[in-house]
């Protein structure tokens, strides 16, 4: 009886903190939407092609180096990432380096502090305090920036670690979407970055070094930064706006109730609505709690595949061919109402082709779901799926 009361106690507690948390910080939620601008591109979906080009660009950084992941691992491809900037540090370029504290934190003490005295400018985002640390805790910044000299941006899906480049034999080939931007919007990825770092140090970053006059490329496209408010009502005016296809390529999938019911709209109103999801799960209940959705949308004629080379974990949305959204949020309720995130809406029909190509290349690896399969999941199956929905607001 004592311990079923002290578990009640606890259940209480965190409901508490939970909720008083989410109506303190409802006043802070926003969104940052940046000028529609001009850059060129270049697109990313494999591991070792990007960070082959993203080291390099390192390499030749003349005055700073911002990088803000979610996760950095402790590993060989990470140690060489830290070794490449101590590098830089010995001559002469100022390194900042911003990590998400739930991500970062298998990062050592002593690797930190190694950093540090390197001259490496080191912080966390989002570093849980309290009151109400079990609410802050489950508030991730889980953009993935890095801006070199101010004149060269990356951003989108993949972060720094052995499984980013396939060298994790659990996962096999990684698939993910990144982007490396030069032009006039790498001022905007500059801005967000500088935002995100004063947050978390309370250091203010300004001058003409760190934001050059850059010049127009020849793609428009438009930077949208949310955390936890409007990503959610922006992907439902996305769905709307369709009037012959929706395509969607995401790790986890748990739109909500809202995001559904546009979906379920835009299926029978005639679009064609195309899922793209991992086989394989990388955290428990993710890949079930999408399925409750996946049976009333291959009601409706949706179709979903699930990638079976490796793992998908690219974030993608393409609109009748003509704007795609690639960033870092997930197609989920952590993404819509707690994570920081970034997206990059591209409005070029020729972009928009080539990021159609690559999915066309990741569906040929994949196997499609039918409702034949959905009826006949295991028990277990079920009572998995049924444990995800209950918590599926924190997966």
């Amino acid at each position: 009886m004592v311990v079923l009361l002290l578990v009640i106690i606890i259940l209480a507690l965190i409901m508490l903190d939970e909720k008083l948390g989410e109506k303190m910080y409802q006043s802070k939620r926003m969104q940052t939407k940046y000028p529609r601008r001009h850059s060129d591109f270049s697109f990313f979906m494999s591991g070792p092609h990007l960070f082959s080009d993203y080291f390099q660009t390192i390499r030749e950084a003349n005055h700073h180096i911002h990088v803000l992941f979610y996760i950095v691992k402790t590993d060989e491809i990470s140690q060489q990432f830290f070794d490449l900037l101590k590098q830089k540090v010995q001559e002469g370029v100022e390194v900042r380096l911003l990590v998400d504290w739930v991500g970062g934190f298998e990062l050592p003490k002593k690797m930190i502090r190694s950093l540090e005295e390197s001259g490496i400018q080191f912080a966390y985002a989002h570093k849980p305090t309290f009151p109400f640390f079990l609410y802050k805790l489950n508030r991730r910044n889980h953009r993935k920036i890095t801006v070199i000299d101010g004149r060269i941006g990356y951003i989108g899906g993949f972060n720094i670690g052995k499984e980013y480049i396939d060298q994790d034999p659990d996962f096999g080939e990684w698939r993910d979407y990144h982007l490396k931007m030069t032009g006039e919007g790498v001022n905007d990825l500059q801005a967000q970055f500088c935002h995100d770092w004063k947050e978390a140090t309370k250091e203010q970053i300004k001058g003409k070094k760190y934001f050059p006059i850059l010049p127009k490329g020849a793609i428009s496209h438009q930077l949208i930064a949310t955390n936890g408010h409007s990503l959610e009502q922006k992907f439902i005016r996305f769905i709307h706006q369709a009037k012959q296809e929706i395509i969607i390529g995401t790790p986890y999938f748990i739109p909500g109730h809202d995001v559904m019911k546009a979906l379920l709209e835009a299926l029978q109103r005639g679009v064609s609505v195309t899922i793209l999801v991992p086989l394989k799960a990388d955290h428990p209940f993710v890949k079930e709690a999408a399925f409750p959705y996946f049976y009333r949308l291959l009601k409706e004629g949706a179709h979903i595949y699930q990638f079976y080379q490796g793992f998908y974990h690219a974030k993608i949305m393409v609109i009748d061919g003509e704007c795609c959204d690639i960033g870092t949020a997930n197609f989920d309720k952590r993404s819509f109402f707690l994570n920081s995130e970034i997206h990059c809406y591209i409005y070029d029909q020729k972009f928009v082709q080539q990021v159609k190509n690559a999915i066309q290349q990741d569906l040929a690896r994949s196997e499609r779901l039918t409702l034949d399969f959905w009826r006949h999941r295991t028990i277990w199956q079920r009572g998995k799926e049924s444990i995800s929905t209950l918590i599926s607001g924190w997966l």
